[in-house]
């Protein structure tokens, strides 16, 4: 299975995807620019993502915790959800999202 990351540099990233993995371990185990500073436990929106339009009705419906949390992140839009909530199926196989603003990672200056 795969899912297909597009980054905040605008490049498309194909990544391989093992069924029952949340999303955002995905991204963050293939070493992405994500923060995903809570490790999974829908207590930030630091692994915020844009899912495509075309996917969106193939995810489990969003929680209010999830919905609590998108309040606080930036640039929340219709497709927005947090990758910690995806939970990879063999349904999503070939899932596009993209990386939204505010989850890189903090860059220490050398």
């Amino acid at each position: 299975m795969q899912i297909h990351v597009t980054d905040r540099q605008g490049k498309r990233h194909s990544l391989e995807a093992l069924e029952g993995f949340r999303v955002m371990e995905i991204i963050r185990d293939w070493d992405l620019d994500i923060k995903a500073e809570c490790g999974g436990a829908c207590a930030c929106a630091t692994c915020h993502v844009y899912v495509s339009e075309e996917w969106a009705h193939k995810l489990a419906a969003m929680r209010d915790e999830e919905e609590d949390m998108l309040d606080s992140a930036f640039s929340v839009e219709t497709n927005s959800r947090l990758s910690c909530q995806i939970l990879m199926t063999e349904e999503l196989d070939g899932l596009e999202i993209e990386l939204a603003p505010g989850t890189e990672k903090d860059r220490v200056a050398a």
